[in-house]
């Protein structure tokens, strides 16, 4: 069974392996669209993995007073009303939970400093431009006196103050937030290639188209690792969000996006998630029904 299961996974990488020179080599070509999104929610931010290191922070306390018992319950309760959309009731929480980390913690606390990008990212939701820079500053600034600023936690307070300025378009300060984020992951952790694409979007955005696609590549090629070494969840995010790009700007009518969907459909099956993988590669075998002439190999391209 072992040994049936390996023969699976190597088919798999060796699989990828090919369509990846296929999107390197033949097809290499800017891959990020002109009207790409970066619209970002609310909820899945907040819960997002860019934020673990921060909720951390507020997840290893060991000062135990009046006041930070205050501030987790303020905390907990403004991130519900924020989920559920209430944010009037979420930003009495947040700063109320601002004041009790200051009291209870200290004004240069990391506590306080994940208690302003709460509230930065719900006044940023909210389109309060104005009263969320300020805060999203502070929180790095706090953040880079307490740790450093090669600290994972800093790279997590510089991921939402990326996201601040790309959704305002002031690129070059978004690009510049992203590039210090990088730095300070490094290769081997798990969010550098979404850093990468997102850092990919903001230079498409400025024009530099190339430099976008080198960012793209290395995130595909960050996949191709992944997979190798069996991190399929992690490949299967990226992939994802390589198809979206592929899908915004080229459509289905491209072999690039049916390639890119063809991958995630096979890591989908590897990891168990049969019905969407079926769905997927149907898809995939009618859009090369209708790109390629109807006696091509491709168009036999297997679906299982």
């Amino acid at each position: 069974m072992a040994s049936h299961q390996n023969l699976e996974e190597r088919e798999v990488e060796v699989w990828h392996r090919t369509r990846i020179k296929v999107i390197l080599g033949i097809n290499s070509s800017p891959v990020v669209a002109e009207d790409v999104s970066i619209e970002l929610s609310s909820e899945k931010d907040m819960q997002g993995a860019n934020l673990t290191g921060l909720r951390k922070i507020e997840d290893g306390s060991v000062v135990s007073n009046i006041h930070t018992a205050k501030w987790r319950v303020f905390t907990d309760n403004g991130r519900d009303f924020f989920l559920q959309g209430k944010h009037e009731e979420a930003e009495k929480f947040f700063l109320s939970a601002l004041q009790e980390a200051k009291e209870g913690f200290g004004e240069r606390d990391p506590h306080v400093a994940s208690a302003y990008n709460n509230l930065a990212e719900l006044y940023r939701i909210k389109n309060a431009f104005d009263q969320a820079e300020p805060l999203y500053l502070e929180a790095v600034k706090i953040l880079e006196e307490s740790f450093g600023p090669e600290d994972i936690r800093v790279g997590a307070a510089l991921h939402n103050l990326g996201k601040f300025y790309l959704v305002q378009r002031r690129l070059e300060e978004a690009r510049m937030s992203y590039e210090i984020k990088r730095r300070v992951l490094g290769h081997s952790h798990t969010d550098y290639a979404d850093t990468m694409y997102h850092l990919g979007t903001v230079l498409y955005l400025q024009g530099k188209a190339k430099d976008s696609e080198i960012l793209i590549q290395d995130s595909i090629k960050i996949m191709e690792i992944y997979i190798k070494s069996n991190q399929l969840a992690e490949a299967e995010n990226l992939q994802r969000k390589i198809l979206h790009v592929m899908e915004l700007s080229k459509g289905w009518n491209s072999l690039d996006t049916v390639i890119a969907a063809e991958g995630l459909g096979l890591t989908l099956q590897s990891v168990g998630n049969l019905r969407e993988a079926k769905d997927l590669m149907e898809r995939c075998l009618e859009a090369r029904k209708s790109i390629l002439p109807e006696d091509h190999i491709q168009v036999s391209f297997p679906t299982a």
